[in-house]
């Protein structure tokens, strides 16, 4: 996700959107068991896999000039997140 983030200012326009789909935790806890073992299936496979923090992501957002416009709940316990570049 840092290497993502890391070139998003140089992509994105200002006022521009990024939009990130996926299952994401909150406060450090799953949000759903199904979650909890997609987690533990990535991980088995790479440990730098996973489902990842919401407030981390939030943070690497923040650092790069994005604001959190939208947190939409989906099917399967995923989220859609919206930022926007200001």
């Amino acid at each position: 996700m840092e290497a993502l983030f890391a070139g998003l200012a140089a992509r994105i326009a200002v006022s521009g959107l990024l939009v990130v789909y996926g299952p994401f935790n909150y406060c450090g806890a799953y949000t759903s068991a199904g979650n909890a073992r997609f987690d533990r299936w990535l991980r088995a496979g790479d440990t730098g896999q996973g489902i990842r923090d919401f407030e981390a992501v939030a943070e690497l957002a923040a650092a790069q000039g994005f604001a959190l416009r939208e947190d939409n709940a989906m099917p399967a316990n995923n989220r859609l997140l919206v930022w926007h570049r200001h």
